[in-house]
């Protein structure tokens, strides 16, 4: 621990630190924000496809769920930027990281069920609803939710206590 309580070992203000990590942020959302673009877009057009109309009831009802989950991911993914626009100049900075943090964390997650319920209509058309799609799909969303929550709240509560940030910037957000 430094002399000026810190167990960080960074010498920035709160500020300074809420500056960090809101760039760390962005640039973590620039990713996410990508993926989910491309894939919806890639969604958009399926509606407009002959073989739209030769879809059963229920992958029709799958196709406007996922269309739905990816609209809302990308808003989630992109609400960080209007929030941020909307509290600039408050002096709330700090407070805006843990917000937008949040939201991209909900972001994340309606991602993972767009890709997720994307997924499951791809391979439902490709193999005509064989049985063994759902634990194909279930194995992929398994994997996502090991990789992108699992892992990293594991060594969050291992590593908690270690690194505590005394500017209170500690809510999940990015760091």
């Amino acid at each position: 621990m430094r002399g000026d309580g810190r167990a960080d070992g960074r010498d920035e203000s709160p500020e300074e630190r809420a500056d960090r990590k809101w760039g760390d942020l962005l640039q973590e959302i620039r990713v996410a924000q990508t993926g989910v673009q491309i894939l919806f877009g890639f969604l958009l057009t399926v509606v407009f496809q002959p073989s739209y109309r030769r879809l059963s009831d229920a992958d029709q009802t799958l196709y406007m769920v996922t269309i739905v989950l990816g609209a809302s991911a990308i808003g989630a993914l992109i609400a960080p930027v209007a929030f941020h626009r909307v509290v600039t100049g408050r002096f709330i900075k700090p407070e805006a990281v843990v917000w937008a943090s949040r939201l991209t964390l909900l972001g994340l997650l309606l991602l993972l069920l767009t890709m997720t319920s994307s997924l499951l209509l791809v391979l439902r058309t490709a193999t005509h609803d064989d049985g063994y799609v759902p634990w194909i799909v279930a194995g992929v969303a398994g994997l996502y939710i090991l990789l992108w929550f699992v892992i990293p709240a594991a060594l969050r509560l291992r590593m908690t206590g270690r690194t505590a940030h005394p500017s209170g910037l500690d809510d999940g957000e990015a760091d």
